[in-house]
């Protein structure tokens, strides 16, 4: 047996026998694995006592310092505003990046937005965007940096030497079962953000149903331990918890969402989507210095817009291109009239990727104008008959199967019945 299994076999077992790894042990296997020295198999099993036994904050921090240190660090101390990004841990309709990059950029700060692609049945950011005609997603650090000076706001993907290590150990994770575990989710989403350089990070934690944390309990270990981590490396960090359990705005699908993105930078769209919005922004600004910026203002007066529109086309894409649209649509009535209670947010997440927009493994495509409209929110009074949902997908042999996934996925109440709807902000972490 050589030194090198040797390691790692007893880097495995002080996790498996619920050890403390030390720094040094943190620093190899992650070094190691980035080289291909450590296999996949090997790296299976400890994300896997890692998962079951957990680590501590020091671990941690030592874990999240050895990804960074796989790869480059960006930097924008070049830039003549102050940096202020935002991550959302994934959600079902969250299309909140679209409308706010522009938003926060409009009041005075840059944003550099370094989005995912959807996976299961929360959407990606990119796949959203790669639905205007011509738009990007692939962008070398000098055009991201080009764009952030000349609009305020990019989102673009990650390049490939930022945080190599966790690019490898995501990808493992998704197909062992070990997405969940908290330290490794915190050290995912922080290495790369770090890594990424921005000066302040607000963290939209989701909470319920459509969410990969399902309690409050869970979202704020996970948010805490993201707080720390940022704080720990000198990056000003806060986090909201925000409800999941029902979808976010009126739509879940790539096109669907980039249109209702664009009615709320013109100063309309859906009172969550909008109420989400200007909390994370008034953060941003806040966490960047800019706490006299007038978010809503931003919005009103259509200076958002312009930022939008500027942006993506920086980013070769149409602004004012007509967006796809599906071949089909399928349309769920209300069994009876009253109060509709609950719209389970996984469900609705789980029947659009069905219908095709996300993705099984990294490499499916997607449709673009794939998904579903929403016509009544919990709280809506519904008559017999009328629409509840429109199903939209190019494949209409998949409405069978997305409409399984809505069986028991909203309850309709007597008429008067009371309702009281769940704030969308639940907590804030600093």
């Amino acid at each position: 047996m050589t030194s090198t299994s040797m390691d790692a076999i007893s880097v495995i077992r002080a996790k498996r026998d619920r050890g403390e790894l030390t720094p040094e042990q943190i620093d190899w296997v992650i070094d190691a694995y980035t080289r291909g020295e450590v296999a996949d198999y090997q790296m299976a099993a400890l994300s896997m006592a890692i998962l079951l036994n957990g680590m501590n904050r020091r671990e941690i921090a030592r874990w999240t310092a050895a990804m960074i240190a796989s790869g480059e660090r960006m930097d924008f101390s070049s830039l003549s505003r102050p940096t202020a990004d935002k991550h959302s841990t994934g959600g079902v309709g969250d299309k909140i990046t679209l409308p706010l990059a522009p938003l926060v950029a409009a009041c005075g700060a840059a944003v550099p937005q370094l989005s995912g692609r959807g996976l299961g049945h929360t959407g990606g950011t990119l796949d959203k965007l790669e639905s205007i005609p011509g738009w990007r997603a692939q962008l070398s650090n000098e055009e991201m940096l080009s764009v952030l000076e000349s609009t305020g706001a990019v989102i673009c993907a990650a390049g490939d030497g930022l945080a190599p290590a966790d690019k490898k150990l995501y990808a493992l994770r998704d197909v062992t079962g070990t997405v969940e575990a908290i330290p490794l989710i915190a050290s995912s989403i922080m290495s790369k953000k770090i890594a990424e350089g921005t000066g302040s990070l607000v963290l939209d934690v989701k909470v319920g149903s459509g969410a990969f944390m399902k309690t409050v309990e869970d979202a704020t270990e996970l948010a805490s331990t993201m707080v720390g981590l940022g704080t720990d490396h000198g990056v000003r960090t806060v986090a909201l918890l925000t409800d999941m359990s029902t979808p976010l705005g009126l739509t879940a699908g790539n096109a669907l969402e980039v249109r209702e993105s664009v009615e709320v930078l013109a100063g309309g769209g859906p009172a969550d989507v909008v109420e989400l919005t200007l909390a994370l922004a008034r953060e941003m600004l806040d966490a960047a210095g800019l706490k006299d910026a007038d978010p809503a203002k931003a919005l009103a007066d259509g200076s958002a817009m312009d930022v939008w529109r500027r942006m993506i086309a920086a980013q070769g894409g149409d602004p004012g291109a007509e967006l796809p649209v599906a071949r089909e649509q399928h349309v769920v009535t209300a069994p009876g009239a009253g109060v509709l209670t609950r719209l389970d947010a996984y469900a609705v997440g789980v029947s659009a990727w069905r219908l095709g927009a996300g993705r099984a493994r990294k490499e499916d495509p997607v449709q673009a104008g794939a998904g579903i409209e929403m016509h009544a929110k919990p709280g809506d009074t519904v008559s017999a008959g009328q629409p509840l949902l429109t199903l939209h997908t190019d494949t209409p042999e998949k409405f069978g199967y997305a409409l399984a996934a809505l069986e028991g996925a909203f309850d309709i109440a007597p008429a008067g019945t009371a309702f009281t709807p769940r704030p969308i902000v639940l907590e804030r972490i600093a």
